[in-house]
């Protein structure tokens, strides 16, 4: 255990049980087993006089984060950890996070140290007053500073999605996607069951939400460079984004992740037919042709291999990306993903191409047809693989 624990000052017994508790801080985590022990040090110096409890909510972290977390709670009751096995995401965590606790406020931020605890002293007080709704730190307010980051690129980027995000919620906030607030943990729970938890930015969530305006109040925040390991946001962070302001708009008329298996399916349609130019025309070229293979078993050679190729690439995508939460890891894993997806693609073919011959017998027009075979196709393999390569039997 980090040396750090041993000389923390974990509550009596008579003193947790005769202080009300106050606030909860939700800190979701992954591969952040150095940052858990100065992080608890921190918030437990910053809020003197404050009944707290902090809740890691970690996303079965390789590394021992949860572990590290336990072996702490076993000294300090205010410590808790909920090990998510199977699912993962920033603003899920979140949310289970905060539903979990009974306390009447309730923060998240990130456990890297970053965010500066000293904060919520001031955001508890602004929203004890009756005056706020919701309290959040800034990056960009008068008074914040990204330097310590040493990210300039980063805050660029931050700045575009900012002003996006402005433009979804229609709240004027000078950082919109930071990942440090506060709020009453009832407006929370009222409002848990339509929060989508798509992407990694619960706030931007919390506030296109809401069918009131929020009263929010800003604090500048001195945004730090990570204390330990490495970022919890991977090469897909500006996707994940992305699909966060999709659920918003849409969602709930076509939802987000068949949506994006879709996306992918339409994607893999091109590909297969970049697959199929490149295999004719380089690959086997003319010597098949006017050799000992006729015409057309080139062409059922290469359409083949380019509807691999296709099916390939669309299972790629959809566990980076459609199923980023439940991604396959490890070789093992991966091979059998792809031979489970690639028989629940010819399941969804059989569907495709059954049903348009049945309507194409009763008398729909061929374009119809199709069309309602392409769809029926795509929704059995969306629940065929949801269920049987990224889900549980």
């Amino acid at each position: 255990m980090n040396d750090t624990v041993s000389h923390m000052s974990a509550p009596s017994d008579a003193a947790v049980a005769t202080r009300p508790l106050e606030l909860a801080i939700v800190l979701p985590t992954y591969n952040e087993r150095r940052n858990i022990a100065t992080m608890v040090e921190r918030i437990d110096r910053e809020l003197q006089g404050i009944a707290w409890e902090v809740i890691y909510v970690d996303d079965n972290s390789p590394d021992g984060t949860s572990d590290e977390v336990r072996m702490i709670a076993q000294t300090d009751p205010r410590v808790r950890c909920i090990q998510r096995i199977g699912r993962r995401g920033l603003a899920s965590a979140a949310i289970e996070g905060m539903c979990s606790t009974s306390a009447p406020y309730v923060a998240v931020m990130d456990a890297d140290h970053q965010h500066d605890p000293a904060l919520l002293v001031g955001m508890l007080a602004a929203l004890k007053g009756g005056d706020y709704d919701l309290a959040y730190a800034s990056r960009f307010a008068e008074g914040a500073s990204t330097e310590a980051w040493g990210r300039p690129d980063r805050v660029k980027v931050s700045g575009l999605a900012n002003r996006i995000a402005n433009k979804v919620t229609g709240v004027e906030l000078t950082d919109p996607m930071s990942g440090f607030f506060m709020l009453p943990t009832a407006f929370l729970r009222a409002d848990a069951h339509r929060l989508s938890g798509v992407g990694f930015k619960i706030l931007l969530d919390i506030l296109a939400t809401s069918e009131t305006p929020l009263r929010v109040k800003e604090f500048p925040l001195n945004f730090a460079a990570r204390a330990e390991g490495e970022s919890k946001l991977d090469q897909t962070v500006v996707f994940e984004f992305l699909v966060g302001l999709y659920d918003k708009w849409l969602g709930r008329i076509i939802p987000t992740r068949f949506a994006l298996f879709g996306t992918v399916g339409a994607l893999g349609v091109i590909v297969q037919f970049a697959a199929l130019w490149v295999l004719l025309h380089v690959v086997f070229g003319e010597r098949f042709v006017y050799g000992n293979w006729s015409e057309s078993a080139v062409f059922n050679t290469a359409n083949t291999l380019a509807a691999v190729v296709a099916m390939t690439f669309n299972f790629v995508l959809n566990n980076e990306l459609t199923y980023s939460d439940k991604r396959l890891r490890g070789f093992s894993a991966l091979l059998r993903g792809w031979a489970q997806f690639a028989l629940t693609c010819s399941l969804g073919l059989l569907t495709n191409v059954g049903a348009a011959a049945v309507l194409k017998s009763i008398g729909f027009h061929d374009f119809v047809a199709v069309l309602v075979g392409i769809i029926l196709g795509a929704v059995w393999n969306f629940a065929l693989s949801s269920k049987f390569v990224w889900g549980k039997y």
